[in-house]
């Protein structure tokens, strides 16, 4: 149900904590004892896990309160801060330190948000906290950690209550910081800039063209495209969806709609900000949009093709997945891709690992686990999606970094240099990229953002070998780029390397 890669190259991956026992026992003969669980008030099995990605090895960990359908954000130290859930933590705000002794575990405040957060979405901010947007029945925002008594509590935002429908269609908003430092919030059918810091509304955009909601239930994916050093160009994209009363047709009358089959684009400073439309090969809702590390490509994978998100109101899984080139002219910006065989439903996610491979896994749109006698069984797999710069005929033209060693510290506004090896450098030169790791949850990645950096051109570290090294300059500030941990791409042709870890704080 969620999942986000830390700087140890762990991925966390977790669930909710009353489905009933799983299938992965606590070591130690450890049992979590809760009076209030739902389910199951003594329970020996995990509900959350550390994957080892190079050694392909799974460590149980354990979750105090239920994380179910919660958010997260890393902050500025590379920990894992997640909130809300239900239950006992709907008011939850969850800890974990990256490590690589396999001791490290989740540490819980219990009561640590302001509200209740179910469905909420969150983003870092350019001083390092997370601001929690909306959930279901919070009309509202509230910051992680607190400074002080000034920000204990939480912040009215009337948008929330006026995009609210019948079904909801505004629980995880879609949020991205703008360059300006303000937020982008898109909640149903249309969006507005915020100034959080006074709470007041700086801009208010479009509804969008067919007047369909994008979020949960009827749950479209988004991401903000790639951002550039120069200018104040930022462009945000939705794809997907299921039309307006999808959710109570499949509720009410087992009736599944046909999902959207469109994808919206708006530049969000630009002077008179309008949504342009396109579509896509297949109607998709449900699916995952990651920003892949070359920089020019969206990948946009999972989901169903008609019904809605919620329980077992997901049909025709879309197994195939799908290119967008937003470099592209219009009409020659999607790419179909070679299909996978295991359907990707409702609680399934997707994110970019750092050697460039895309990790898929999950899907249960059942109340339990439920593994026979219906149509999606709960799936308990992880796999890996490798796009097409991993192909053995580009292995040629695909940089290594070399000698980064332990994560590289950066300073905002100053250069820095990377040394790389590639057998066939390109003519078209190389790129250098950074990228945050998202938190994945229902279709949406919180804080996933891609930089193309400045950069010179590769010079050859001498005349005979396969070694070059590239200048770049770090992001100019935490506007563009909020501090932390984010992994740095060497992109020769649009062919990336592996990526390294850098940090950067001011």
């Amino acid at each position: 149900m969620h999942m986000q890669l830390l700087s140890n190259d762990r991925v966390i991956v977790f669930d909710r904590t009353d489905f009933g026992p799983s299938n992965l026992s606590l070591p130690g003969g450890r049992c979590r004892n809760d009076p209030r669980d739902w389910t199951l008030t003594l329970d020996c099995t995990a509900h959350a896990a550390e994957y080892d990605v190079a050694s392909n090895a799974v460590r149980p960990l354990t979750v105090l309160t239920d994380p179910w359908c919660s958010s997260g954000t890393v902050s500025p130290d590379g920990r894992l801060i997640q909130t809300g859930g239900a239950n006992d933590g709907e008011r939850a705000v969850r800890y974990l330190d990256p490590c690589h002794d396999r001791l490290c575990d989740w540490e819980d405040d219990a009561a640590g948000l302001a509200v209740p957060r179910w469905y909420a979405t969150n983003h870092v901010l350019p001083d390092g906290r997370a601001v929690v947007v909306g959930g279901r029945s919070q009309h509202n925002f509230e910051f992680v950690p607190k400074l002080g008594a000034a920000d204990a509590g939480a912040v009215s935002l009337p948008f929330l209550r006026e995009t609210r429908d019948a079904e909801y269609n505004n629980l995880y908003p879609f949020v991205y910081l703008n360059l300006d430092g303000n937020l982008f919030v898109f909640a149903n059918n249309r969006a507005i800039l915020l100034d959080y810091k006074t709470n007041s509304i700086v801009r208010t955009y479009p509804t969008v063209p067919d007047g369909h909601p994008r979020n949960y239930p009827s749950t479209g994916s988004s991401v903000l495209l790639p951002l550039r050093p120069s200018g104040s160009a930022a462009e945000v994209l939705i794809c997907g969806g299921a039309p307006e009363g999808s959710y109570t047709k499949a509720v009410t009358r087992k009736v599944f709609v046909a999902a959207l089959d469109t994808c919206l684009r708006i530049g969000i400073n630009d002077p008179s900000p309008s949504w342009s439309v396109e579509t896509m090969p297949t109607p998709r809702l449900m699916g995952d949009m990651i920003l892949l590390p070359s920089g020019d490509e969206v990948l946009i994978i999972n989901g169903a093709a008609a019904g809605s998100a919620g329980w077992e109101l997901g049909r025709e899984p879309v197994l195939t997945p799908v290119g967008y080139r937003h470099c592209s002219p219009p009409g020659s910006r999607f790419d179909v891709k070679t299909p996978a065989t295991t359907p990707r439903m409702y609680h399934s996610t997707a994110i970019l690992l750092r050697d460039g491979r895309v990790l898929v896994g999950g899907s249960n749109p059942h109340a339990f686990y439920n593994f026979t006698g219906v149509d999606f069984p709960t799936d308990l797999s992880l796999e890996a999606y490798s796009p097409a710069y991993l192909e053995a005929a580009n292995s040629d033209a695909r940089p290594a970094i070399t000698g980064a060693g332990p994560p590289v510290e950066l300073n905002y506004g100053k250069p820095f240099s990377l040394r790389f090896s590639v057998t066939a450098m390109s003519e078209k030169g190389v790129l250098v990229t950074m990228v945050a790791p998202s938190f994945a949850t229902h279709s949406f990645s919180m804080n996933q953002r891609l930089l193309i950096l400045e950069s010179g051109p590769a010079a050859a570290v001498d005349a005979e070998s396969s070694l070059y090294v590239v200048d770049a300059m770090a992001p100019s500030s935490t506007f563009m780029a909020p501090p932390g941990y984010y992994m740095v791409f060497v992109v020769n042709g649009g062919i990336p390397s592996e990526g390294v870890w850098v940090h950067i704080q001011q």
